[in-house]
């Protein structure tokens, strides 16, 4: 196991009992709203949050629409946390990398604040694709930062205690994905928050 995963998972198993409280939890909070405000979603889609935390944002999704909820995520105790505040959904413990459901089974898959932590976007990008199906939405609501001080930040993140491994701009997460078989639909931008919504081919 890396260090990047050792640290994020020592990192979010401590916040998990109070994530919501926590710093954390308040600064991803204007993430999930912008990006529930920016999704296109039907009744009964299947949705898969990788990086799920505590299960809100799935929790915020179904408040708009009746939905198949699934998520990931490599802290055992944001999973545990998870089937208890919303056993509706379904979690399961798992990195980005081996996405553990069926080919073809996703509707959507959201990335919420988390994509910064995926120790290598390329593989997800893989599985994204191989889960999600054909005409399905993938959504990764991120943090924004200009180009100079991106730049600036990911030569000190390595020594992030949570796990960060890089920021990316809209157009690096776009050619990431793009190579799998993902078209851009759009991207918006907000303060410190960048939406990308790609489709699969």
């Amino acid at each position: 196991m890396s260090n990047h995963i050792e640290k994020n998972i020592r990192a979010y198993d401590k916040k998990a009992a109070d994530y919501n409280n926590t710093f954390d939890g308040k600064f991803t909070e204007r993430f999930k709203t912008l990006l529930v405000a920016n999704m296109v979603v039907n009744d009964n889609d299947s949705i898969l949050d990788v990086g799920c935390g505590n299960g809100t944002l799935l929790s915020k999704i179904a408040k708009t629409r009746t939905i198949n909820g699934f998520g990931i995520d490599i802290s055992p105790n944001m999973i545990e946390h998870a089937k208890r505040l919303h056993p509706e959904f379904h979690f399961a413990v798992s990195g980005c990398e081996d996405v553990p459901f069926s080919d073809n089974s996703m509707d959507i898959i959201t990335v919420c604040a988390a994509y910064h932590h995926f120790l290598d976007a390329r593989v997800f990008a893989s599985e994204a694709r191989r889960v999600i199906k054909q005409g399905g939405s993938l959504y990764i609501a991120e943090i924004y930062l200009p180009l100079i001080i991106r730049h600036i930040v990911n030569v000190f993140v390595p020594l992030s205690k949570d796990g960060d491994v890089k920021f990316y701009s809209s157009k690096e997460i776009v050619d990431t994905f793009s190579i799998t078989g993902f078209e851009l639909v759009n991207t918006v931008k907000e303060g410190h928050i960048q939406i990308v919504h790609l489709r699969s081919l």
